[in-house]
């Protein structure tokens, strides 16, 4: 239902021609793009992160059309740098990629090689250290493999059915949100680490077949349009984290390790799941007192002039796995799709 209710405004916005009128008072001075995967369809039934991966084609779509386009198409110190002296006489776009999957370098590299545009990749360190937990990975390989799973709910165990391509959807949901809603990250990480040693899943394999290793990271990192940034070591929603000294730890550390690794200190940090549920005033003032030019969240908006007063706490387009229509990016990129979603509300550092 709400897939639909999106596409429907996304659709209306575009056919209408509303996007275009709305854009001068809504579409700020640019936008950042967030991506995660770059690689060809799967053709499994049950695929409950299909939004966090987009085709070799799509996504060469759309660079072929910013090239066309008006707009500049920069790398984050660039996007820093015109913020700093209020120069805004283009507007412009910055690409970045969150987790460092191996398939960045397989298809999405080669295509921004190939039209020249600069981008940013976020990598927390326990990935290419094979450490990571991508929890939401296990998850989906719990419920893909099994028709009957068991979970502990309130402290009381409970079975759910999982046979047809629906039960698993509707199980993955509800088990994702139950972990959300969870009120500290530890556990978030302990719940999985229960069910993946219950019904066999390695997570630290899905680290070794999705993520980047070092070397990998390296070759990307001496290409000019490649900018490093950090996003923590262990990929926590940071404000379910109750220590301040663990979240500035996770920032520093992750910045660190990138620097020991790659020979550069990186700049720019997003925060992972990076939605107003996983990072807060209280990670952007860390942030800004580690010295990060630049922090990014999840939290969907243009961005305008005012937000040179909020760079810990920008907003990003997700381009999305389940919106694959360039028509849904323009409107989207022209500020008046997040407008709405926004309550035509500019800044959101709350």
């Amino acid at each position: 239902m709400k897939k639909t209710i999106i596409r429907t405004a996304l659709e209306g916005l575009y056919f209408t021609g509303m996007h275009h009128w709305m854009r001068p008072v809504v579409g700020g001075v640019g936008c950042i793009l967030m991506l995660h995967h770059v690689r060809p369809p799967r053709s499994d039934p049950f695929q409950p992160n299909r939004l966090l991966e987009v085709s070799p084609v799509f996504f060469e779509g759309l660079l072929r059309r910013l090239k066309r386009s008006r707009v500049d198409v920069i790398s984050l110190d660039e996007m820093h740098r015109r913020f700093v002296e209020r120069d805004f006489g283009r507007r412009f776009v910055c690409i970045t990629f969150d987790d460092g999957y191996k398939d960045n370098l397989r298809w999405a590299h080669p295509l921004l090689q190939q039209y020249e545009m600069p981008y940013t990749l976020f990598i927390p360190t326990s990935f290419p250290d094979r450490l990571g937990e991508l929890w939401w990975v296990a998850l989906e390989q719990v419920v893909a493999r099994n028709t009957r799973i068991g979970l502990t709910v309130n402290g009381e165990e409970k079975f759910f059915d999982a046979r047809s391509i629906g039960e698993k959807r509707e199980l993955y949901d509800a088990i994702y949100g139950y972990l959300r809603s969870m009120k500290t990250e530890q556990e978030v990480r302990r719940t999985i680490r229960d069910l993946c040693a219950t019904y066999h899943v390695d997570i630290p394999a899905i680290c070794e077949d999705e993520c980047m290793d070092w070397q990998e990271i390296a070759q990307m990192a001496d290409d000019r349009l490649v900018t490093i940034g950090a996003h923590t070591v262990t990929h926590p929603m940071l404000k379910k984290v109750p220590s301040d000294e663990a979240v500035r730890a996770e920032m520093e550390q992750s910045r660190a390790v990138i620097e020991a690794a790659l020979g550069k200190r990186p700049e720019h940090l997003a925060y992972p799941v990076g939605d107003p549920t996983s990072a807060g005033p209280r990670e952007f003032n860390i942030a800004a007192e580690l010295g990060f030019k630049t922090a990014v969240t999840t939290r969907p908006g243009v961005l305008f002039k005012a937000h040179g007063d909020h760079l810990m706490a920008l907003p990003r387009i997700s381009v999305n796995g389940e919106y694959q229509q360039q028509r849904y990016l323009k409107v989207l990129m022209s500020g008046a799709g997040t407008a709405l979603w926004n309550g035509f509300r500019r800044v959101n550092a709350a």
